[in-house]
């Protein structure tokens, strides 16, 4: 087995040794253990469940919350040659049950599922009689009502012990607290405790911290000062175009991305930053996750996040090449103020929370004992300013919704347009006789796209308007006939959330919320925050708080910080001052006004203090304010 992880990984991946921890975590795996791997972002988590499952029979079922990142996985591991897929919200019954059948029957090495989706009976069905080697729980923090990311879909994820119960589990995260780690282990019903993690600390990393009234100002002189690439986050999208156009008017070559640029506008400004055309991307919390690049040397945050959890996560983005990185969280009173604001409207009112569910079904039109398991495409904005309702209050309750198993809520993706025939070929071939209308169009369609017949293939319309020199409107009019006709289906491409239902409508007075979880979950977010506070108002090392935070209560100062590098000019500057006192003293005695002023470090407030220690140690002498320094016998 040893020589094959190792094959694996060099045929694959194209290395010939593991990162730290990796291997230990394969062979834990390999034995059958259930393990949970705790790596610092860029720590190399994909590699820990995608080479095992690749030296075993069978497939392996991977969980993860980031849908953009489980494509992009899906994507490289295609690349390799290697047979992988992902379902999640937004795909059609008929699609989930053809992918599933090809996990069932074929040669798929690796489903990625999104958390929801174990709601489904038919997936859950399905993965019963799959031939499961390994389940990968991505994330894994976020089935943890202590995790800064709480997810309430994931605690479905028990139900994989259920329908597999020989097969071993590993969850990973980059971020948790022991009660977490503890947590993580009960709530996926693991066999015997078993954690193998690195440790959180970041040598190459100096954080900073500072209370700065010009914010602006200060971030400007720090990326004038690091040079390199560059995120600055912040908290709301004005905000990003805000701080980029700033950035530009000063001469850095900078743009902005939040969540509500389309797929294409997102992927150009990243694919920019990424290749170095520009230095600085503005970024709201959407922009970073999955993102490798490794030769970022600051990151800015202009907002307090609001865990040390999700700190440690986007600052970790900096400096993943080894070399000396900066994350600086710049702040003000007001905004320690703001964020205890913003935790209180986190919780809102119960009747509120009903409010919204009641809302959203007349939003969708669902009657009362319908709509379970539809699913639809969600623009929050638009629903909160149709009702009048405040956005972060709104987002609030449908967490809380979820939580209690009513509706399931998708992160935005890119979803492309997709199409299968549902005739075959014979016939497919007697429609186009009868219909020349569609015969270009079709024979495009089979021109381009293999294995047509048998499952939904990804599409771009805009290159088929290009071939047949139509428009893009007429493609899809051309399409949706042809759907109606019942010789093909057809998908049409969205990047909205996809908002699903879980169960039939019932009278909002009679919706059941669970009011204790929403007290205990407000208790957790406090704790959370006054973590940020105390980071932020430590007088020690920034690091060894933040280390502390994840359970590594003996680290040593990191001597990179902000507060270490006070510490080391300070107690350079009084050796300095020592050092010049006893030169001075040593060629003659002085008054003291004559020797402080003749001193040329630090200002005299320090200068009598090193003084008066020099004093209180014998090695200078005082008699009616002439001091002199006392020679060694």
């Amino acid at each position: 087995m040893e020589q094959d992880i190792h094959a694996v990984l060099k045929q694959y991946w194209g290395y010939d040794t593991f990162r730290p921890l990796q291997e230990d975590i394969i062979h834990s795996v390999l034995r059958g253990k259930d393990t949970l791997a705790l790596m610092p972002t860029g720590g190399g988590k994909s590699v820990c469940f995608q080479v095992p499952a690749l030296v075993q029979e069978g497939i392996c079922i991977v969980i993860s919350p980031l849908i953009a990142l489980m494509k992009d996985q899906v994507e490289h591991l295609r690349a390799n040659g290697i047979e992988a897929l992902a379902i999640y919200s937004g795909m059609s019954y008929r699609e989930v049950d053809i992918a599933l059948d090809n996990c069932v029957y074929g040669k798929i090495k690796f489903l990625y599922l999104a958390p929801e989706r174990l709601h489904s009976d038919l997936v859950k069905e399905r993965i019963r009689y799959m031939k499961v080697n390994l389940f990968a729980i991505d994330e894994a923090h976020c089935i943890s009502q202590w995790g800064y990311d709480f997810r309430p879909s994931y605690l479905q994820l028990h139900q994989l012990r259920e329908l597999h119960p020989t097969i071993p589990i590993l969850a990973l995260t980059a971020t948790a607290t022991l009660r977490v780690v503890d947590d993580i282990q009960q709530q996926l019903h693991f066999k015997a405790p078993n954690v193998l993690k690195m440790s959180f600390a970041r040598p190459n990393l100096g954080y900073m911290a500072l209370d700065e009234e010009n914010k602006m100002g200060r971030m400007l002189r720090i990326v004038h000062k690091m040079g390199g690439t560059g995120v600055v986050y912040v908290r709301n999208r004005r905000e990003t175009q805000e701080v980029a156009r700033y950035l530009l008017n000063h001469g850095i070559p900078s743009d902005y991305y939040h969540a509500g640029l389309s797929i294409k506008d997102r992927e150009q400004k990243q694919d920019a930053w990424t290749n170095n055309k520009i230095r600085v991307i503005v970024a709201t919390n959407a922009f970073g996750m999955g993102i490798d690049k490794a030769d970022v040397r600051f990151v800015i945050h202009l907002d307090i996040p609001d865990s040390l959890e999700a700190y440690y996560q986007e600052a970790g983005r900096a400096g993943r090449d080894g070399k000396k990185a900066f994350p600086v969280l710049l702040y003000q009173q007001e905004d320690r103020d703001r964020l205890w604001d913003s935790l209180q409207s986190s919780f809102p009112p119960v009747l509120f929370i009903q409010q919204v569910y009641h809302h959203l079904h007349n939003y969708y039109q669902i009657a009362y004992g319908a709509g379970k398991d539809l699913t639809f495409d969600f623009d929050l904005v638009a629903f909160a300013k149709k009702y009048d309702l405040d956005v972060l209050e709104t987002i609030s309750a449908l967490k809380f919704l979820e939580r209690d198993g009513w509706l399931s809520l998708s992160d935005a993706v890119y979803i492309p347009s997709r199409l299968k025939f549902e005739v075959d070929f014979q016939e497919l071939y007697k429609f186009q006789v009868q219909s020349v209308k569609y015969d270009p169009l079709i024979k495009a369609i089979l021109r381009t796209y293999g294995g047509v017949f048998d499952f939904y293939v990804p599409i771009n319309e805009y290159e088929f308007a290009k071939k047949l020199h139509v428009s893009y409107e007429t493609i899809v009019g051309m399409l949706n006939s042809l759907q109606q006709q019942e010789i093909l289906s057809y998908h049409k491409s969205t990047d909205q959330p996809q908002l699903q239902f879980l169960q039939h409508r019932v009278d909002y007075k009679n919706l059941y919320i669970d009011t204790d979880f929403i007290r205990e979950q407000k208790d957790i977010k406090e704790e959370q925050l006054k973590a940020i506070y105390h980071y932020l108002d430590t007088k020690d090392c920034r690091s060894q708080a933040l280390l502390a935070y994840f359970g590594e209560e003996d680290a040593e100062t990191c001597g990179e910080c902000d507060l270490c590098l006070v510490r080391k000019h300070k107690a350079d500057q009084e050796l300095k001052i020592e050092q010049q006192i006893r030169v001075l003293l040593s060629e003659k005695p002085l008054h003291l006004h004559d020797l402080i002023d003749s001193i040329s470090v630090g200002d005299e407030s320090i200068r009598i203090q090193i003084l008066r220690r020099l004093v209180d140690d014998g090695k200078v002498e005082v008699d009616e304010e002439v001091y002199s320094w006392i020679q060694p016998v």
